[in-house]
């Protein structure tokens, strides 16, 4: 804990003072580019991985970065994302999977969790993860099989996240992109999903045809991973 409290005191001395002009502007407004969904794991640090500024991104995070489907629960994750589609009108939602992810290893193996009722509860949103791992990638196994989960499980919160109506209602105008990333802790690269190709591409190859938005090359001119 010392360890904390002492970053603390630097960030007043040090951090702060040299971006006093940004928390200046920040002091009765937030503009966030981006709504950021991801693990709540403590080696995942979005603004770190961004390369982003206070005030850039609006970020939730939860175990397993899972959006739950419109109605199915009311909780932080849901109001989070209607605050930052209608009151912040953030023109991005990124969700972020990663290698290693616990969450998804209790999917996996579900054992694993069976003393955490609340774990387990929370991971039912991914169930149909495990359903299209049995029907697609019954040939794999071991970490393989565990990247193929963490990714599929990126893309199925995709899909959740259509149902909500405020970011439904966005997509539709044409004022709101969903974006799924894979991120391989070990090795800093990130993976996009390309929606064109069906598939995780790096982000170094990314094909602006990957905007999931319907408001066609209008949107994907404007795309930037």
């Amino acid at each position: 804990m010392n360890r904390i409290l002492e970053g603390v005191i630097r960030f007043k001395q040090n951090e702060f003072q040299a971006h006093s002009k940004i928390f200046a502007e920040l002091r009765t407004r937030q503009y966030p580019q981006a709504l950021f969904i991801t693990c709540a794991d403590s080696r995942v640090v979005p603004s770190l991985l961004t390369q982003t500024r206070p005030g850039d991104l609006f970020i939730c995070r939860n175990a397993g970065n899972i959006v739950p489907a419109y109605g199915e629960v009311n909780g932080g994750v849901s109001a989070t994302i209607e605050y930052a589609v209608l009151a912040l009108e953030v023109q991005d939602i990124i969700v972020c999977g990663h290698s290693d992810c616990g969450a998804m290893k209790a999917v996996l193996h579900p054992e694993l969790v069976a003393d955490m009722p609340n774990v387990a509860q929370w991971l039912r949103f991914a169930d149909s993860v495990r359903l299209t791992l049995k029907e697609n990638y019954a040939h794999l196994d071991g970490e393989a099989l565990l990247c193929a989960a963490i990714q599929e499980n990126v893309r199925v919160q995709l899909e959740h996240l259509k149902t909500h109506p405020s970011v439904a209602a966005r997509i539709r105008k044409g004022a709101l992109r969903l974006h799924g990333w894979y991120y391989q802790m070990d090795t800093a690269d990130v993976s996009v999903f390309d929606l064109a190709q069906g598939r995780f591409m790096p982000v170094q190859e990314l094909s602006l045809a990957g905007c999931e938005s319907p408001a066609g090359e209008e949107a994907r001119r404007v795309f930037s991973a």
